[in-house]
């Protein structure tokens, strides 16, 4: 039969195409997971080497697509041609991806930030997990992933916390206007002083601040090693509070605010 003569070889290609296509996503797959493990295993600086894992799947996925089209019998130059043809309406409907890939292009060339480093960008904060070929992971303090695209998170203003060894920790304490000053002082800098992790160089800041509507602000600049940042910051806040109730010094009612740089 004619029609018969015809839809074989269709259906044919078809099916050969499907089993291509299942095939080849199987190997693609596998590949990338050889791929990720040798990157993994290898000197690579941790921040490209997710970047270059998605980079291998995206190549072979566009490889194997391509096979796929040249099995059905489209002629891949003309298939190029009407690509190319067609380049314009595809750029500005993908304008939003191209702008993330050159974000990550960016981001990998100019190294802002590097994986494990802790940022805040985009309005986000957390630790980089990974920076993909379109968008970064940042792992939150409370273990959420936000996936932030490369292109918003290249073109925004970007805080990291762990390029400096050592960072400033600042803290604002309010006492009564009746609290003796030189009582607090000593006190605040007893306090800093004795922590083991504080730093002596540069010389730690206790000053009056401030005279508020109803209290002094005696403000604590102290220099500390990054790591142990948070360590020192909640310490002080339980010394500052045990050591006032000893010293018999008050805080204003309502107590005002703790104001801490984060």
């Amino acid at each position: 039969m004619e029609w018969l003569d015809v839809a074989l070889p269709i259906i044919k290609s078809i099916v050969l195409a499907i089993v291509v296509l299942l095939v080849g996503l199987f190997v693609v797959k596998l590949i990338t997971n050889v791929v990720r493990n040798r990157i993994e295993k290898s000197k690579l600086d941790s921040t490209l080497k997710p970047f270059l894992v998605s980079v291998t799947s995206a190549i072979l996925k566009i490889l194997l697509i391509l096979s796929v089209i040249k099995i059905l019998g489209v002629d891949i130059t003309s298939f190029v041609a009407i690509i190319a043809a067609a380049g314009f309406a595809i750029g500005l409907a993908f304008q939003g991806s191209l702008a993330n890939f050159a974000g990550g292009i960016l981001l990998l060339t100019l190294r802002p930030f590097r994986v494990d480093d802790y940022i805040e960008g985009a309005g986000y904060s957390g630790t980089v997990g990974a920076i993909h070929i379109l968008y970064s992971e940042l792992i939150t303090p409370d273990n959420k992933v936000i996936y932030i695209p490369n292109g918003q998170l290249s073109n925004a203003g970007i805080v990291n916390y762990s390029v400096k060894d050592t960072r400033r920790l600042d803290m604002n304490f309010g006492t009564k206007y009746e609290a003796d000053t030189d009582k607090v002082l000593n006190t605040l800098h007893d306090i800093v002083e004795k922590h083991s992790l504080t730093l002596q160089d540069p010389e730690p800041f206790v000053r009056i601040t401030d005279h508020g509507e109803s209290a002094v602000v005696y403000t604590i600049r102290v220099w500390v090693n990054a790591e142990d940042y948070w360590t020192v910051n909640f310490d002080i806040l339980e010394e500052v509070k045990k050591r006032f109730a000893e010293e018999e010094i008050s805080f204003p009612y309502p107590q005002m605010d703790v104001q801490v740089n984060q």
